[in-house]
């Protein structure tokens, strides 16, 4: 599909603490003193008390698995519920890099198993699925679409590659092994962008926030969740995978893979990668598109990415930092910046 391209420089926020003063108490006595108000008698007994308790919220907080503070409920903590706690923030180190090849402009990504990817491509009268080796980047196996369609998600279950495209209510299942072999279907998702499958169901996106689960046999809707992060939606679901529980979405136009639990929508973690682009920007790739592509290789733990119009495939491993202090990502998961 048509691919727009803005310029936004992502920024940092801080934040600062506060601190309250403790204010002293004075008491006058008379020079003929009389016997000292009741309250006064009692003080000893009061520090006494309040010493007691102090020792009860220490032991208290020692003693709970979760803490202690006073306006706490008897509520189980969101992690024994299922839900996140907090989201997640990534970076990545580089592993590895492969060629690609740089006129794909890739709209699904899956590892086959034996060093190899399927892939389908996007572009009028340029929209292929093609079997890749992953060491070289040569072609092995390719069909090629019939030009009024525009290839875009692809995942592969039980032997089948199924795959959608772009502008169409349209799709196809071909054989693993043997590309001539195929069948059509229709689906009621609002358009075709991504496609990923956890065995069991297939996860698709139409671009827009909503993610739905899919019955491989009927394809028809058998759930919706719309994808939110700190009550915001987030739009522009493209590519995406199944891994670990999770389902991951290149967002269109940014750097950013977002980890979205299916059950509810919710974002657990962000991906932030915008390096891999910038240095292939700044290498003389000036032809490249956006981040799209995410493939894992479950069996070696293995995650590849690489983008449309990419001329790599990076190998690369997670690596937890420091997000926002208030969690924000609009700044940092802009449009893709291209640098001239």
């Amino acid at each position: 599909m048509p691919r727009r391209r803005a310029l936004q420089p992502p920024h940092r926020r801080a934040s600062a603490a506060i601190a309250m003063p403790l204010a002293n108490l004075s008491i006058s006595t008379p020079a003929a003193a009389p016997p000292p108000p009741l309250y006064l008698r009692r003080r000893p007994l009061i520090a006494a008390a309040a010493l007691l308790l102090l020792l009860v919220i220490v032991v208290l907080a020692a003693a709970h698995p979760y803490g202690y503070a006073p306006w706490q409920t008897n509520a189980a903590p969101a992690a024994l519920l299922g839900r996140p706690v907090s989201t997640r923030f990534y970076s990545f180190d580089l592993l590895r890099e492969y060629p690609h090849d740089p006129y794909a402009f890739t709209q699904g990504l899956l590892y086959g198993g034996n060093d190899t990817f399927f892939e389908s491509t996007g572009l009028y009268h340029r929209s292929s699925v093609r079997k890749v080796d992953l060491k070289t980047g040569k072609v092995l196996v390719q069909h090629e679409m019939e030009g009024r369609m525009f290839g875009e998600g692809l995942t592969l279950l039980n032997d089948k590659l199924f795959q959608v495209v772009w502008m169409k209510n349209e799709g196809f299942i071909y054989d693993r092994h043997n590309f001539s072999k195929r069948e059509s279907f229709t689906h009621k998702m609002s358009d075709g962008w991504g496609l990923a499958t956890d065995g069991k169901v297939l996860f698709g996106s139409d671009g827009t926030s909503r993610l739905y689960q899919l019955d491989p046999k009927s394809i028809q809707v058998m759930k919706t969740v719309t994808v939110k992060y700190q009550d915001n939606e987030v739009p522009y679901l493209n590519e995406l995978e199944y891994i670990n529980g999770e389902v991951w979405a290149n967002v269109w136009q940014t750097d950013c893979i977002a980890r979205v639990s299916h059950e509810d929508g919710l974002v657990v973690g962000w991906i932030f990668l915008h390096e891999l682009r910038q240095h292939l920007w700044n290498s003389g790739n000036t032809e490249i598109d956006v981040l799209n592509g995410i493939a894992w290789d479950e069996e070696n733990q293995r995650l590849f990415v690489t983008g449309k119009l990419w001329p790599k495939i990076y190998e690369i491993k997670l690596r937890p930092v420091d997000g926002p202090q208030d969690g924000s990502v609009e700044k940092l998961c802009p449009k893709a910046s291209f640098y001239r």
